[in-house]
């Protein structure tokens, strides 16, 4: 049973920064890419970043330059550096996993962290 468990979210003002954490089961970073998505309230839910397996990572337009994605597999841990934080950042942050089926279709969820950003 693969467990993804975020942690880091909370609420902060629009120019801030946050780390939002993902511990996974052991060795699924080294068998899966690797994600994050988000859900603002009212809209579908989005791909932010992505990592591979060997390491190439990938960013959605809208936070380029201001989104880290990085992992430690010694702490089988997923991490999302957020920097220069925007209102619009707000939402549910999910870690994902195993990405077989797609960018928008990984096999495994979190259960999500809040992320506030006020102005």
């Amino acid at each position: 049973q693969v467990q993804l468990v975020e942690s880091g979210g909370g609420s902060v003002q629009a120019g801030g920064s946050l780390k939002l954490s993902c511990a996974a089961s052991k060795y699924i970073l080294s068998s899966c890419g690797m994600g994050w998505h988000r859900q603002a309230p009212g809209k579908e839910r989005e791909l932010v970043s992505t990592i591979s397996i060997g390491g190439p990572a990938s960013y959605a337009d809208s936070v380029k330059g201001r989104f880290t994605i990085s992992q430690d597999h010694a702490k089988n841990t997923l991490y999302l550096q957020m920097n220069s934080l925007k209102t619009e950042d707000t939402g549910v942050y999910y870690c994902a996993a195993c990405y077989e089926l797609g960018p928008n279709h990984p096999n495994y969820w979190g259960r999500g962290t809040q992320v506030t950003v006020s102005s």
